[in-house]
């Protein structure tokens, strides 16, 4: 291969300066053109289009914003972790209204780690994005510090907060353990146990493990066990965590589980153990996974608009931008589905 050939592979990046000797024309002259700022012909700017779409430039935006030209249209977006679809549901409304009206996202995962979510804001705030997007409400102090002088509209997901930093849009979950809770003690259930993982930090699951709790305790029954797994909530964890759960205590009449994939996996162990669910045991989930819904069976679970979330943090990212007047908290709400994977006990005696 000849050093011709060899130098068309090499991939270097075209200047704004190559396209303005290109086009016949001063490097401010095609700033403006690309800047769409006027005081340029027509025929200038075809000129300039011509080369751009030739040689492929890319403009640097960031350096525009940097330099006070234009509004940033970026957004930072803080998840806990993309391996969890309940929030990469939550990320996809979010993505979808804010790409609508010309913004783009920049994501970052926190993997549940208050100090992850720290370092992520020192990073992202300073390519001066035009708002944030963060998921729940606990932060650091230096975080906090740094959220309150961003001088930005900033939005806290998933736990529903009435007094938040700036603006918040979720639910309440200990409500939404509560209610699944006092469902199964309805039914006459009075042996309980929770198969969930653990982390460092205080967060959703765990204020859905409280509310299921409070209910059993005011209920008079009892949580025989609850396990706290450090792993990923998915199918096999739940499968290994309620193998565990009920060799511990193999007397336990229902299982309330993180989510819905869990609980899946749970009941396939249950039918493999030869238990029959919901006769010989209940089992309950949480968020109406897409899973759930190829079952040939209803799961028990609760019912959350994941979607709904991250398009209604988007608009009231987008209505602050745009100096519109924005509520400061908004509630989705949640729905429990009775499902036919737990059973009233009276039925079993009959």
């Amino acid at each position: 291969m000849s050093k011709i050939q060899k130098k068309s592979f090499k991939n270097n990046k075209v200047s704004l300066a190559q396209i303005a000797k290109a086009a016949g024309v001063s490097k401010m002259t095609a700033s403006r053109v690309l800047r769409d700022e006027g005081g340029f012909s027509e025929s200038t700017r075809t000129k300039v289009m011509a080369e751009v779409e030739r040689l492929g430039y890319v403009p640097n935006r960031l350096a525009t914003v940097f330099a006070g030209d234009q509004k940033s249209t970026f957004v930072g977006v803080a998840i806990p972790e993309l391996g969890n679809e309940i929030f990469t549901q939550v990320l996809e409304g979010i993505d979808r209204k804010l790409g609508a009206f010309g913004h783009q996202t920049v994501l970052g995962m926190t993997d549940h780690s208050l100090e992850q979510e720290e370092k992520w804001l020192e990073t992202v705030l300073s390519w001066q994005p035009a708002g944030l997007i963060v998921t729940g409400r606990s932060h650091t102090p230096k975080s906090i510090q740094l959220l309150r002088g961003a001088g930005i509209p900033l939005v806290e997901i998933w736990d529903f907060n009435s007094s938040p930093l700036d603006m918040s849009v979720g639910l309440n979950h200990f409500d939404s353990g509560y209610g699944m809770g006092r469902y199964l003690a309805g039914l006459g259930y009075t042996k309980f146990g929770y198969v969930g993982t653990s982390h460092d930090t205080a967060n959703a699951a765990s204020a859905r493990l409280a509310g299921y709790g409070k209910v059993i305790e005011d209920s008079g029954g009892t949580l025989q066990k609850q396990l706290l797994l450090r792993d990923t909530p998915g199918f096999y964890t739940g499968y290994y965590g309620t193998e565990q759960l009920l060799a511990a205590h193999d007397d336990i009449e229902v299982i309330y589980y993180q989510n819905d994939n869990m609980a899946i996996g749970g009941l396939n162990y249950c039918q493999k153990r030869g238990l029959s669910v919901p006769n010989d045991i209940g089992i309950a989930g949480w968020g109406d996974l897409p899973i759930a819904s190829i079952q040939p069976y209803r799961l028990t679970s609760t019912s959350v608009p994941h979607l709904r979330i991250g398009q209604i943090a988007a608009e009231m990212v987008l209505s602050q931008i745009n100096g519109e007047p924005q509520r400061r908290s908004h509630d989705v709400g949640f729905n429990l589905i009775p499902g036919s994977t737990v059973i009233t006990r009276e039925k079993l005696h009959r």
